[in-house]
């Protein structure tokens, strides 16, 4: 099925989906179901092929896809918001984003995964792997989008934004002075040349 729920609007959409869905439980059969719509991609797809320019980047389950990017490209096309994706050095057990706009050191474990890589990276965390905290790095807020559920917030940390998701019911104001941290668990780290992941 090539796009077959692009003109639909989003209600009519999110039914049809789940009428899709049921129809290829019922009948046990392979559907190949080609999307520009990430969201349908995710909830509908067993597995997952990303394509760019005619070439197939990567394939893998939901799962895979959104939490083990393999290149720039699939990190920042997977994922609403997208991931933050931020340019930066690695030398030795630090990560420096910008003109040190900011630093975080990593453990041992995630070292060695990086291996002997150093130099310009790609830094890449999802916004709901930042957390606002009493301490930690200093930001102001630049943008508030209510999304329902949740708020997307953009902070600012000398010239890098950085999206973060926080709860709908948290007071939040524009300039209001900011911290914090991020999930070093959660982290990607991308090749700042090739865009090839690292970890």
């Amino acid at each position: 099925m090539d796009e077959p729920l692009s003109n639909l609007d989003a209600k009519l959409r999110e039914a049809l989906r789940a009428e899709l869905k049921d129809l290829k439980s019922r009948l046990g059969a392979t559907f190949l179901f080609v999307t520009h719509d990430q969201i349908e991609a995710m909830s509908m797809g067993d597995k997952i092929a990303v394509l760019n320019q005619g070439q197939i980047i990567q394939i893998g389950t939901p799962y895979d896809i959104y939490n083990q990017p393999n290149s720039v490209f699939v990190a920042g096309f997977v994922g609403s918001p997208a991931m933050n994706l931020l340019k930066g050095t690695l030398a030795g057990d630090q990560i420096t984003i910008g003109q040190n706009a900011f630093s975080i050191k990593i453990d041992a474990a995630e070292r060695a995964r990086l291996g002997s890589s150093t130099g310009d990276i790609t830094f890449g965390i999802r916004a709901e792997n930042v957390a606002l905290a009493s301490q930690g790095i200093k930001a102001i807020v630049h943008d508030v989008e209510n999304h329902g559920v949740e708020k997307v917030v953009t902070l600012k940390i000398d010239d890098i934004l950085l999206r973060v998701t926080v709860p709908a019911t948290l007071p939040l104001h524009l300039e209001q002075h900011v911290n914090f941290e991020i999930d070093i668990a959660k982290i990607h780290v991308f090749d700042g040349v090739t865009g090839k992941r690292l970890n």
